[in-house]
């Protein structure tokens, strides 16, 4: 049975106030011909379906779209909640899309009961496991000691009583101890939400959404397939792809990632103005239509520098400068013996906190000039 395992779509998601609206009905496309090509039997898209619990219109006819053409491919697709979804609006219509082979995850009522596919290799059960908080478990639990996640998601799989001789795979939405996290995705102040791996151990696979970045945890088999688009520039270096596995006999699974190609990357570029500017620089490349980051390494600040970058780079989302200024880490604490000092000295002590650097003659000369004019200081 090949399998399909895809996850943090977050439709609707804007990154730097650029909606990512076009990008994501681009890759849906994508993974639609890859889903042509493949011909997985099971298609899985374990949580944060949408980026905000009540999406726009706009991502919901996205999804809507993207579900309709997995409809006409006659395919099983296991849908769950994540901690960015409305679980109410996820599970809307999850009796009537049960027929035609669409599973949407209810919203958790104490009882997580599997969905059983059988191929020639035998039965396969899958679970899922919505995007879950030790509260939500207490409440169909008040006799369990529930009170970390990991307490919350032992108890509803100790109550799945698991038949460890059969296939069984898990879909859940959580964060697992020791995952790597990316600037784009919520974190819990201490790690108040990590679940411990071990808990898993009953399953043959366990798909899961909720961390950006594609990685295994503890196990090749307990897997993050990571988001479709990158959502952030501490993504720009990894590599989007798709989660393939195909299982056969127990214990008998092989894993492949296909490689996903956006319609625009994210990237990081580094320079001086003049050097990001020459057209042998951009020539040739993607650059004018990726996602930028732009780092200046200037010394001085160049006036009404995005208009003038957003000329070549009509993409840019991001804008630093790396240079002796920006180096300098002291802090501006309060500066000693002010009253005996006058507004040139105080100005030139600030500006060397802050710079690292002495006014020039000629800055002082334009400042005392300034000051004499307001203060009439002589």
């Amino acid at each position: 049975m090949k399998i399909m395992h895809l996850s943090d779509l977050h439709l609707g998601k804007r990154v730097n106030e650029f909606s990512m609206l076009e990008d994501q009905t681009y890759i849906l496309n994508e993974i639609i011909n890859i889903i042509d090509e493949q011909k997985p039997k099971v298609i899985i898209l374990a949580g944060d379906i949408y980026d905000k619990p009540i999406p726009p219109a706009e991502a919901v006819e996205i999804f809507d779209d993207f579900l309709y053409k997995l409809s006409k491919r006659n395919l099983y697709v296991f849908i769950i909640s994540g901690n960015h979804d409305s679980a109410e609006r996820i599970a809307f219509g999850s009796r009537l899309f049960d027929k035609s082979g669409i599973y949407l995850s209810p919203v958790y009522n104490g009882k997580i009961s599997p969905i059983c596919i059988d191929d020639k290799y035998g039965k396969v059960n899958f679970y899922m496991l919505p995007f879950i908080k030790p509260v939500h478990v207490r409440r169909f639990f008040p006799d369990a000691e529930v009170y970390t996640y990991t307490d919350a998601l032992s108890t509803v799989i100790s109550d799945m009583h698991i038949d460890t001789a059969q296939k069984n795979i898990l879909i859940t939405h959580q964060f697992v101890t020791g995952s790597s996290r990316t600037e784009s995705e919520d974190v819990s102040v201490g790690g108040s939400d990590n679940v411990d791996a071990d808990i898993f151990k009953d399953f043959d696979y366990v798909a899961l959404g909720h961390i950006h970045r594609s990685q295994c945890c503890d196990s090749e088999y307990i897997r993050y397939c990571g988001t479709p688009l990158k959502y952030s520039f501490s993504e720009s270096k990894d590599i989007k792809s798709i989660t393939m596995l195909d299982i056969k006999e127990k214990g008998n699974i092989k894993l492949d990632f296909i490689p996903l190609t956006p319609l625009r990357d994210m990237v990081e570029i580094k320079g001086s103005y003049n050097e990001l500017m020459l057209k042998s620089f951009y020539e040739n490349t993607s650059l004018t239509d990726d996602y930028v980051h732009i780092t200046l390494t200037d010394e001085e600040d160049i006036p009404d520098v995005i208009t003038k970058l957003r000329v070549v780079y009509k993409n840019i989302m991001k804008l630093d400068y790396d240079n002796q200024r920006t180096k300098k880490s002291s802090e501006i604490n309060s500066i000693n013996d002010m009253d005996s000092k006058s507004p040139l000295e105080l100005f030139d002590t600030f500006y060397e906190l802050q710079n690292g650097k002495h006014l020039s003659d000629t800055q002082r000369v334009f400042l005392k000039n300034i000051i004499e004019e307001i203060w009439e200081y002589k």
